[in-house]
C-alpha cells in the first residue's frame, strides 16, 4: 500500500534552517545598515573570516550578494568597500518609495477588512514599542512587516518585489534618518496616520499620509547627504 497524502505532506520542510551563508549575510547586512561598518570602510575578507568565524568562500559569496544589494561596491585596486551614501541615489529611492507606497496604501485602504486592520495594529504596536526602546534595527523589522502587509493586501506583488530589492538601501537610509533628533518619534507617528486612514478605509487620506511620511524622511536625508 502506497503512502497516503497526510504522510507525504508531513515530509514538507516548512521552515528550513538557515545556511551558514545566509546567517553570515544577515549579520553583515545588519552590521552595514546599523552603521557598525561605516561608508567607505574596506571590506577585508581575512578580518571578516575571523569576526564571523566562517570560511573565505562564504565571505566571498556574502560580499557578492551585498554588492548586488547596493551595500558594498568594488573599487579598482582597493577591492570591496562599504558603499557610500549619495543624495542623488537616495533621492531616486525616495521617489520610488513615494510612488509605490502611496499607491499601495491607497489600495490597501480600499480593500482592508477587519483581519488586515488587526494585523496592522499589532505590527504598529511593535513598531511603537521598539521605537520607545530606541532600537533602530527592530524598528526596521516592524516597519518592513507593516508595509509587507499593506502591499500584500493591496495585491501589489510586483511592486513589493521592487521594494524588497531596494530594502537594504531603504533600511540604511531609515537608520540614518532615525538617528536624527525626534525622528524615532515622528516617523512612527506618521505611520500611525497611514494606519488611521486605512482603518477608516479612506484611500485618499492614506495616500496623502504616506506621501507626507516619505517626503519628511527625504527632507532629513537631503539635509544629511545634500
Amino acid at each position: 500500500m502506497g503512502p497516503n497524502a497526510k504522510d507525504l505532506a508531513a515530509l514538507r520542510i516548512v521552515n528550513p534552517p538557515a545556511t551558514l551563508r545566509e546567517i553570515a549575510l544577515d549579520r553583515m547586512r545588519r552590521a552595514i545598515i546599523s552603521g557598525l561598518f561605516e561608508p567607505g570602510a574596506r571590506v577585508v575578507e581575512r578580518s571578516l573570516c575571523d569576526q564571523l568565524g566562517v570560511s573565505r568562500s562564504v565571505i566571498r559569496e556574502v560580499i557578492r550578494h551585498l554588492e548586488a544589494e547596493g551595500l558594498v561596491e568594488m573599487l579598482a585596486k582597493r577591492g570591496p568597500i562599504v558603499a557610500r551614501l549619495d543624495w542623488n541615489d537616495a533621492r531616486q529611492i525616495y521617489e520610488i518609495r513615494a510612488a509605490l507606497e502611496s499607491t499601495a496604501v491607497a489600495d490597501c485602504a480600499r480593500l482592508a477588512g477587519r483581519d488586515v486592520k488587526i494585523k496592522l495594529r499589532k505590527t504598529m504596536a511593535e513598531l511603537e514599542r521598539t521605537s520607545g526602546h530606541n532600537s533602530p534595527l527592530n524598528v526596521l523589522d516592524a516597519t518592513t512587516e507593516f508595509y509587507k502587509i499593506v502591499f500584500e493586501t493591496a495585491g501589489h506583488n510586483i511592486a513589493w518585489e521592487i521594494v524588497s530589492r531596494l530594502n537594504s538601501r531603504i533600511s540604511r537610509l531609515r537608520v540614518m534618518t532615525l538617528s536624527t533628533s525626534n525622528r524615532m518619534t515622528s516617523g512612527p507617528s506618521q505611520i500611525n496616520e497611514i494606519l488611521a486612514a486605512i482603518d477608516a478605509n479612506d484611500p485618499d487620506l492614506a495616500a496623502a499620509a504616506c506621501q507626507a511620511h516619505v517626503n519628511s524622511a527625504a527632507a532629513i536625508a537631503q539635509t544629511i547627504l545634500g
